[in-house]
């Protein structure tokens, strides 16, 4: 039998119906043992668990020295009241959720030039 090029089996594919293309998927999961589906979708897979999570949680766990610089930090974010940013200024907590790595880590370093801690969980 001779080999076929790529561009012959995706023109032979071209010509099948969706049945017949099952089918052939089908025999080649019989034969090799392995489903043509999930072959090409390994990659991609790879590729989404090596970027790892796409949001994060920022948290505040100290205050550090400039507690003031802090809180204005927080109420710029987060639009809270004096007091309530003042309550997770003193006792730590979440400053936002759910937001973008990149977003995330731009809070962060905001924080930390202010001298605080923060953690991205």
């Amino acid at each position: 039998m001779a080999k076929f090029t790529k561009e012959e089996f995706i023109s032979g594919l071209k010509e099948m119906t969706i049945l017949e293309v099952k089918e052939l998927v089908d025999a080649m999961k019989e034969e090799f043992g392995v489903d043509p589906s999930a072959v090409a979708a390994a990659p991609v897979a790879a590729a989404v668990v090596e970027e790892g999570p796409s949001t994060a949680n920022v948290v505040l766990t100290s205050a550090g020295a400039s507690k003031l610089a802090v809180i204005k930090i927080i109420r710029e974010l987060t639009g809270l009241g004096l007091k309530e940013a003042k309550d997770i200024a003193d006792n730590g907590g979440v400053v936002k959720e759910n937001a973008s790595t990149d977003e995330a880590k731009e809070i962060k370093a905001k924080f930390e030039e202010a001298g605080a801690s923060v953690e991205l969980k």
